[in-house]
């Protein structure tokens, strides 16, 4: 699975060290700033090896949603009652099966007081929400539903609270001033006033082992030359994912292969292979987050159906469920279907995901024309339908509970838009971690001297994922991976 040698070297054969700090961290995304910043209010001297020319990694790429709740200040301004019990269970039912309780626990428990640490680091939050669906808020609202808390099968587990907090934008908007960018250059920001040195442009490759098996550096490589860096407390590991990583892909979730998004060709799955190589041990790492590319405000607006035409989820929940059950329960197909109404509708809503608007692909003036002109069993999308409008006349939705705002019946002309395949994403496991996000041999012991935090972990997601949960687990535990390095140091 990989070009080149990762197994860990011994520390007595290297000969001079070419960097030292106290704590070295590989990565320099959201869980490597966070490791780093969580590292020097400690009293830690830090060192970030960074791949590329300049930190950020995929978060500074995404919508910068930041899963938090429990009652959080823009929570309650915006009159939303919150408590960790409740973020709990719902975290419980839609990051499942096989959720870290444990994790879970210290996460919700701190969620409050890790909101209030990323103001104290100059993350600013506006007290606004935005109600409408979407894969992120198109305005510079910082507050939405970013899981489907509000949807079924989950609003009436708890009562429902948005959770997602982004940092408030620069307005208008433009691709350098989304969430995610503002939200890691004000954290790369603290953390350069903090004294974090940076080196980019290094490739961490293995590991750095002495004689007891503690782990006190890492080698690497600039420009092709080798380079040794030594950690005196700890080393972090704060890679990424492996969704570029084609033989661990076909290895551990071969239906996203060849399929990545709101992912960067960095994440190559390198950290997961160094620490394995120490016996680390490793957890669901069949899990993925599966984006599905259309518009929400036009799936909530319609109906999605399968193959044999039946509907399948409801549709006005988060856009990622959709595409989980989309890939691995439907085989990846689906259609969405609407009425010319609905669609007009739809496409002149605020939208974050402009670039998802679809032309139809079939417009037809009856259901049972349409059926045909997509190729679906006889009968089978006009029971749907049928059945649809039925339970709409009343605004209602038994069988699936889709809100009664967005139920309205399917009229003529009606049009469906062929969105098989329409499909992506990144994957959600990685190296099993401690609360303390201490890497844990395939023992249950940790490895002394070795961190991770982020995407190249199995943090929260076990199975499902919400909107916000990567940056909310990279900083919430790469944080705590600072400063566990840092106490050891």
């Amino acid at each position: 699975m990989s070009s080149s040698p990762i197994r860990p070297i011994s520390s007595e054969t290297v000969g001079t060290w070419d960097f030292e700090a106290d704590v070295v961290i590989a990565g320099y995304g959201i869980a490597g700033v966070s490791a780093a910043i969580g590292a020097a209010e400690n009293g830690a001297d830090v060192l970030v090896l960074e791949r590329t020319g300049g930190g950020g990694g995929a978060a500074a790429l995404s919508g910068g949603i930041v899963y938090l709740g429990g009652g959080t200040r823009v929570q309650k301004a915006c009159g939303f009652d919150d408590t960790p019990e409740n973020m709990k269970t719902f975290l419980a039912e839609a990051l499942g099966p096989g959720v870290d309780q444990d994790k879970l626990d210290v996460y919700c428990d701190g969620s409050v007081q890790h909101f209030e640490w990323l103001e104290a680091c100059g993350v600013r939050y506006k007290e606004s929400f935005w109600s409408q669906p979407g894969w992120e808020c198109p305005v510079d609202d910082s507050l939405m539903y970013s899981g489907g808390e509000n949807a079924a099968p989950f609003d009436t587990l708890v009562p429902p609270a948005p959770r997602g907090h982004l940092a408030q934008v620069p307005m208008p908007r433009n691709g350098e001033q989304g969430a995610g960018h503002v939200l890691m250059t004000t954290l790369i920001g603290k953390a350069t006033d903090l004294g974090v040195r940076v080196e980019s442009d290094i490739r961490v490759q293995r590991l750095v082992v002495d004689g007891t098996g503690r782990v006190v550096g890492a080698t690497a490589t600039r420009l092709g030359q080798e380079i040794t860096v030594r950690a005196h407390g700890g080393v972090v590991l704060a890679t990424g994912s492996f969704a570029y990583n084609d033989e661990m892909m076909q290895a551990y979730a071969p239906r996203l292969y060849k399929r990545p998004a709101a992912t960067v060709e960095e994440h190559d799955g390198r950290a997961i292979l160094m620490a394995q190589a120490l016996g680390a041990g490793l957890a669901h790492m069949d899990a993925c987050e599966v984006a599905f590319f259309c518009d929400p405000q036009l799936m909530a607006r319609g109906i999605l159906v399968n193959g044999r035409g039946q509907r399948y989820v409801p549709e006005d929940t988060y856009p990622g469920r959709i595409g989980q059950l989309t890939m691995y329960q439907n085989d990846n197909q689906a259609f969405l279907v609407l009425d010319e109404a609905a669609y007009e509708e739809g496409m002149a809503a605020p939208s974050s995901s402009p670039q998802l608007r679809r032309q139809p692909t079939w417009v037809c003036e009856s259901v049972a024309e349409l059926e045909s002109e997509m190729g679906l069993p006889e009968g089978t999308l006009t029971a749907t339908v049928e059945l649809y409008n039925r339970h709409a006349a009343a605004g209602t939705d038994p069988v699936l509970g889709k809100k009664p705002e967005w139920v309205k019946p399917i009229g003529s002309p009606i049009a469906a838009i062929d969105l098989r395949g329409m499909t992506g994403g990144f994957t959600l496991g990685g190296l099993r971690t401690s609360v303390d996000s201490e890497v844990l041999h395939v023992d249950g012991d940790p490895i002394p001297g070795l961190y991770a935090a982020g995407r190249c972990t199995s943090g929260l997601s076990a199975g499902g994922y919400c909107s916000g949960i990567s940056l909310g687990d990279g900083s919430f535990f790469g944080r705590r991976a600072g400063i566990s390095a840092a106490a050891t140091g």
